[in-house]
């Protein structure tokens, strides 16, 4: 499971800080800009790395506090999955 997770974190991430990057020259250029639900799917399905160091690089997305958090929701929300995983897979083989 590990590394096919690790895969999709890291395409997800790459995905993710283009995202951040493009909506943020959309949104100095005046452009059309990149949804917010678009980018916390991304987040969701593994990209919030990405999306965090690309809010920073960026600076951007880092002062609409709903935005921080549904981002920061996700972040924990992972979190707690890998915890979840962690426990019952070292839970099983210990019991073993």
């Amino acid at each position: 499971m590990i590394p096919w997770a690790l895969g999709l974190y890291g395409l997800a991430s790459l995905l993710a800080f283009g995202l951040y990057g493009f909506d943020k020259r959309r949104a100095r250029l005046g452009g059309s800009r990149v949804p917010e639900a678009r980018l916390h799917l991304v987040e969701f399905l593994g990209g919030w790395p990405g999306a965090w160091i690309g809010q920073r690089v960026f600076r951007h997305k880092t002062r609409k506090t709903s935005f921080r958090v549904v981002f920061w929701l996700i972040v924990l929300l992972h979190a707690a999955a890998w915890a979840a995983w962690g426990w019952s897979h070292w839970s099983v083989g210990a019991e073993a």
